[in-house]
């Protein structure tokens, strides 16, 4: 929850860099939460209103925590914008989202050491 948090107090931060942990730890929560929320609905038996609501929540932190983890492998944010091109946009994505991070580079220094 901890990194959950740290990305929605950072919501707007594009620029610093951003751990796999803290990346992947948000992307776990917010896969919990929609599936809980899908529930929810699903029981309840209404639209998926709380479902939406939630993805326009957290779609500017999500952008935000991807531009930072682009930035902790040396990548410009702007390597998000290959996502549109389907399933090998997403692939390319996926494994530049699971590289190590870089010792110091032009987005700060390397968030392993603090």
């Amino acid at each position: 929850m901890e990194w959950y948090l740290k990305v929605i107090k950072n919501y707007v931060e594009f620029s610093g860099r951003a751990r796999r942990t803290e990346y992947w730890m948000f992307i776990l929560f917010n896969i919990l939460a929609s599936i809980v929320l899908a529930i929810l609905e699903s029981i309840v038996g209404i639209a998926p209103a709380l479902s939406g609501l939630y993805s326009l929540f957290i779609l500017l932190p999500s952008l935000a925590v991807g531009v930072r983890r682009l930035h902790d492998t040396g990548r410009s944010g702007l390597w998000l914008l290959i996502g549109f091109i389907p399933f090998i946009g997403a692939i390319i994505l996926l494994v530049f989202f699971c590289q190590d991070s870089e010792d110091n580079n032009q987005y700060g220094p390397n968030p392993k050491v603090f």
